[in-house]
């Protein structure tokens, strides 16, 4: 029985030993493909999150926020099934909710892809797998892109697109003021949109904050997502 044991305990220890990751366990440099795409999506400065997609309003709830035809443009438009527009409800007669609307306009899900873009242990894994990163202007600050953003192709420089999301979006911290981003670009890719967000160095984001709150709406998809600050060091420090 004790000579079975000893050798199973040896492997288990080794299975978990193997099972650290990547950015805590190799230099970068020694960095396979698989750990770099962990890094990308699935590590404190990556996560997929589940984003809400708010139901489309009737033309009657539109009129009444002063407002005249579906709203376009990013995170509006590509979000609904076909065949989910305004029906007419078949209670019309009993029913003062005349403008029903079919089972697939009620709020849906998608999920999205979150990163750290100014991270190092990111900006390495996008080395790696020559993965070309968002092309933002120059600026210095803490950048989190949201990937895989729905929608068609749109008019308008990325800081044009960018530009009307800069007011929905804050990271948010206990006991401190929401940071709001100093810059917001919008980027087309393969797979859909990305949008950037730039948050001010002045924030001064340290490990006393503990946890970061991320939270951000983009047409009718809201999305939040928390960030665990002790997990996100590379190299001794604090990588945001």
């Amino acid at each position: 029985m004790r000579t079975f044991l000893v050798p199973t305990l040896v492997a288990a220890a080794t299975c978990l030993i193997a099972e650290d990751p990547a950015w805590e366990s190799k230099p970068a440099s020694q960095w396979t493909e698989n750990d770099a795409r962990q890094v990308l999506v699935k590590s404190p400065w990556a996560k997929a999150t589940r984003a809400v997609v708010a139901r489309l309003l009737t033309e009657e709830q539109l009129r009444q926020g002063g407002l005249m035809g579906l709203p376009r443009g990013l995170g509006n438009e590509g979000l609904d099934p076909k065949s989910s527009g305004p029906r007419v409800s078949p209670n019309i007669l009993t029913s003062p909710r005349g403008g029903d609307r079919s089972p697939r306009s009620l709020p849906q899900s998608t999920t999205l892809q979150l990163r750290w873009e100014s991270a190092l242990p990111v900006r390495l894994a996008e080395l790696k797998l020559h993965e070309i990163e968002p092309p933002t202007l120059q600026g210095d600050g803490y950048s989190i892109a949201v990937y895989g953003v729905p929608g068609g192709s749109f008019k308008g420089t990325p800081e044009q697109l960018g530009e009307p999301l800069k007011n929905f979006a804050a990271l948010k911290r206990d006991g401190k003021k929401d940071v709001r981003p100093v810059r917001v670009e919008v980027f087309e890719r393969e797979g859909g949109a990305v949008v950037v967000y730039l948050f001010p160095l002045s924030a001064k984001i340290s490990q006393e904050d503990r946890r970061i709150h991320f939270e951000a709406q983009i047409g009718r998809i809201v999305l939040a997502q928390d960030f665990d600050l002790k997990e996100m060091y590379f190299l001794g420090k604090l990588e945001l």
